[in-house]
């Protein structure tokens, strides 16, 4: 037994007379507000980053979430952090300044876009975004990590490779469906359905939704009626966040026969972004696709 500790101990002195080894094994860790922003910095930073990402239910309201002592601890600990901006996830604002770390690289989305204060803030859905933040990770990546840097860039042009058949289908849909009218819910789907160059009707209900106020019964009266009258062929709403008079819309237009495609907030477990973003959109081109009633 004192021969095994021994030699454990002599192994670990061993280890400890060389701490660029031990840096150089050392993964850079990373926390992303949103498990969307994770796996993108997963699929850049390979083996090289450890990443937690804070919102990843995809059955939890992101807009009821509540931070925690595990949060603030993961956040204190993070070398690189990545969030939402745009007055998303504003909370993550407030974290960071009651964890601060010397050398800590914060990557806003909404400041690599250049985002307008009264953009949409669900920025994911926006096709340029992903493609803006991979090389901004990538960059940031490259300045705290320069040994690899190569390896960063070569994952990055990975990433942008595929999003190949994602920029066929939205191109695709935008050549047979541009300018059918549709509706929403929220405006979480707003950008992607801009890509698609579909028409959105009933925005002021969807700003008022977003913005957690009461729409107005002229607004409301006005979406019921593009639902009745098949003014829209199709509904977006948010799966992770419905009140009794989205789930009234929602149950109206199934009555009226126009399609329902649900969108979500956060990625759905074991799909990558891009694989996410192909499976709503296959589900937005199966509704268009139906004939109008």
């Amino acid at each position: 037994m004192k021969t095994a500790v021994g030699v454990l101990v002599a192994l670990f002195v061993a280890w400890a007379a060389f701490p660029s080894a031990r840096a150089a094994e050392a993964k850079i860790p990373v926390v992303a507000a949103e498990n969307f922003y994770g796996d993108l910095a997963r699929q850049i930073g390979g083996d090289r980053v450890s990443v937690i990402s804070i919102l990843s239910n995809p059955q939890q309201d992101p807009h009821l979430f509540e931070t925690s002592p595990s949060v603030v601890r993961e956040l204190a600990g993070a070398q690189i952090v990545v969030y939402n901006g745009a007055g998303y996830d504003q909370w993550m604002d407030n974290l960071l300044k009651v964890t601060p770390k010397a050398g800590r690289v914060v990557i806003v989305a909404a400041q690599i876009v250049g985002a307008k204060p009264d953009a949409n803030p669900h920025l994911w859905y926006d096709p340029t975004t992903m493609p803006a933040l991979a090389a901004a990770l990538t960059a940031r990546l490259s300045a705290v990590d320069p040994a690899h840097a190569a390896d960063y860039a070569a994952r990055s042009q990975n990433f942008l490779a595929s999003l190949t058949p994602l920029k066929a289908k939205i191109a695709s849909l935008r050549a047979a469906y541009a300018g059918v009218p549709v509706t929403a819910t929220e405006p979480i789907f707003g950008d992607m359905a801009a890509a698609l160059h579909l028409t959105m009707r009933n925005q002021p209900f969807q700003l008022a939704v977003m913005n957690n106020t009461e729409p107005s019964a002229a607004d409301v009266a006005a979406f019921e009626r593009s639902l009745t009258t098949h003014s829209v062929r199709l509904l977006f709403y948010n799966r992770q966040a419905s009140d009794n008079l989205v789930r009234h819309l929602v149950d109206l237009a199934r009555a009226s026969k126009i399609p329902v495609v649900g969108v979500t907030e956060t990625c759905p477990p074991n799909l990558s972004y891009q694989d996410w973003m192909l499976d709503e959109l296959g589900q937005t081109e199966a509704a268009l696709a139906r004939p109008p009633s």
